[in-house]
């Protein structure tokens, strides 16, 4: 009893020590919680972590998968851009297998494909590279051995670049084709890019390129002079500065420049703009019409009236900015384009002139020389439109032409002779006799001064050199004796290799001289087309149209395809 009793508590004792056995499951329980929680969240990161893994293996495998897939199909499409980073493994099954995955075409004269030869760069030496040209996938060598005798077929006669060329191989034959396509279709404007801009924005974008590590591929080097050529369809064998060939002229009819509204009576004068762009047109109906040239609609812009004036001449003064209009008046009109005011000029103080039909305005736009009477020559500025000065000739004036931007003045009339006058003197400084030439009727100089032709009541038209003539040498160069009545009217184009001479008294009695020979374009005019009787002509300044003027009321418009611009 006396053990028992020992090992057996006191109440009290007895009962802390069973609160302090009930206190300690519950502790131990809540740590246990916290560490099944920490376990839970471990768990649920590394089985997404696992899933992830496999997400990115799967994609990797099916991405492998798709490219093998491709190769079988396509050829070597991805594995020449790997350069062997792959497993030892995979390169080795890949060589193993390569041959009967991928294949070579050697098909196009032994090259290789493109993505062969890009897998091959880094091999081949830069001197190969150099040396390496690019070679036509086809060529006929049918070309070389073929030659064609282009001066026996009127039709390809176009094709000379020399007049006394004959022969040509295939090849050159066939380049000198697509230049002559490419001359008939002239290029467009706005397709131009601005060479500079280009240039200087080369240098931006081969920087960009490097940046993002884009490189041109082999045999690309020159891609400056490449798109120089493609990006333009300007002529590549025959160029527009070239010289043009005696014998046929090349022209196509275009649309009449009046077509929108013709005239009623004869046409006395046609005109282009500066701008190439816009053609006046008046004669005996009182109208003075401006018409928007593209030789297809030709727009007509503006119609004015004048009432108590038959047109006999109207011309745009030089710099664009005004229209001087007159007629078997005593005075005579300024139309100003700007304004769009038409003012009544005249009659000239201290002149008895009953008609101002004949004029000529100079070339800096300061001078206005008008054809008077009893041999006088009136000048008038073109600013204050008053007289400032008159010349005399010993004969009666018919006709006037400036030359030496308008520090010169030529006239010619009823004695002969040719007169040079130096207008800042106002004094003649030579006078010499035209060859034959008993009335001189019309006279006309060159754009660049050096050529002038005289032409007569006789029809005989004598070109001389200027310098030539003042030195005393009366002899024309050439004597163009095609037309046989008077000669009324002779003009030059830009570049002074054709020169118009007409006669208003014979059905189409035209004529287009090249100059360079002194020779008739033979196939002008045209023997199926009527050309009725022609009054007026002009070309426009790049020398792409020609104008024509007839006593039908008509203006015939034509397109000349050796210049390129008009």
């Amino acid at each position: 009893m006396s053990l028992i009793s020992q090992k057996i508590l006191p109440k009290s004792r007895a009962n802390k020590t069973k609160r302090e056995d009930a206190d300690e499951p519950s502790f131990l329980q809540g740590n246990e919680d916290t560490e099944n929680e920490d376990l839970d969240v471990l768990r649920a990161n590394k089985r997404k972590k696992e899933r992830k893994d496999e997400d990115e293996k799967l994609v990797i495998e099916q991405e492998r998968e798709m490219k093998k897939l491709e190769n079988s199909l396509f050829g070597s499409l991805y594995s020449p851009v790997e350069f062997g980073k792959e497993d030892g493994e995979d390169s080795q099954d890949r060589a193993e297998k390569g041959s009967a995955l991928f294949f070579t075409d050697r098909s196009a004269n032994s090259m290789l494909s493109v993505y062969e030869e890009d897998g091959e760069f880094s091999e081949r030496s830069n001197d190969e590279e150099e040396t390496k040209q690019r070679k036509p996938v086809w060529a006929d060598e049918e070309e070389e051995k073929t030659n064609i005798n282009i001066a026996q077929v009127n039709r390809l006669r176009k094709l000379r670049k020399e007049e006394d060329e004959s022969l040509i191989s295939g090849s050159e034959y066939v380049s000198r084709l697509r230049a002559q396509h490419a001359k008939l279709n002239p290029r467009t404007e706005w397709a131009q890019l601005d060479s500079r801009a280009r240039h200087d924005s080369s240098f931006d974008d081969e920087s960009s390129d490097e940046e993002n590590g884009a490189v041109l591929a082999r045999g690309y080097k020159d891609v400056e002079a490449v798109e120089d050529i493609l990006r333009t369809n300007e002529d590549l064998v025959v160029k527009s500065s070239s010289k043009l060939l005696p014998g046929l002229l090349e022209y196509s009819r275009l649309v009449d420049g009046n077509v929108e509204d013709p005239s009623k009576g004869p046409i006395n004068s046609v005109q282009f703009h500066r701008n190439a762009q816009l053609l006046l047109t008046a004669g005996l109906d009182r109208r003075l019409r401006f018409y928007q040239i593209d030789g297809k609609r030709n727009t007509k812009i503006q119609s004015i009236f004048l009432d108590d004036c038959p047109v006999r001449k109207a011309s745009f003064v030089p710099d664009g900015s005004q229209v001087i209009i007159a007629g078997r008046r005593k005075f005579f009109y300024s139309f100003d384009l700007v304004k769009a005011t038409v003012d009544k000029i005249g009659p000239l103080v201290g002149r008895e002139e009953k008609s101002l039909e004949h004029f000529e305005v100079s070339p800096d736009s300061s001078t206005i020389a008008f054809v008077g009477n009893e041999g006088y020559i009136l000048l008038v500025s073109t600013k204050t439109k008053e007289l400032i000065g008159t010349l005399k000739m010993n004969g009666t004036v018919r006709s006037l032409a400036f030359a030496d931007d308008g520090q010169q003045l030529l006239s010619s009339g009823g004695d002969g002779q040719v007169y040079h006058w130096d207008l800042r003197t106002r004094a003649c400084f030579h006078k010499g006799v035209d060859e034959g030439c008993m009335n001189g009727t019309a006279l006309c100089t060159s754009p660049n001064g050096k050529l002038f032709a005289a032409g007569s009541d006789s029809g005989i038209v004598n070109i001389y050199n200027r310098e030539e003539f003042l030195g005393g040498k009366r002899k024309p160069i050439k004597t163009i004796e095609n037309l046989t009545t008077k000669v009324d009217f002779l003009k030059f184009n830009n570049d002074a290799q054709i020169l118009a001479i007409s006669s208003n008294m014979k059905k189409n009695s035209l004529k287009l001289i090249h100059v360079p020979s002194f020779t008739v374009f033979s196939n002008w005019p045209p023997l199926n087309m009527s050309l009725h009787y022609p009054r007026c002509l002009d070309f426009s300044p790049g020398g792409g149209f020609m104008a024509m003027g007839n006593a039908g009321g008509k203006v015939l418009l034509y397109k000349l395809h050796h210049y390129v611009h008009a």
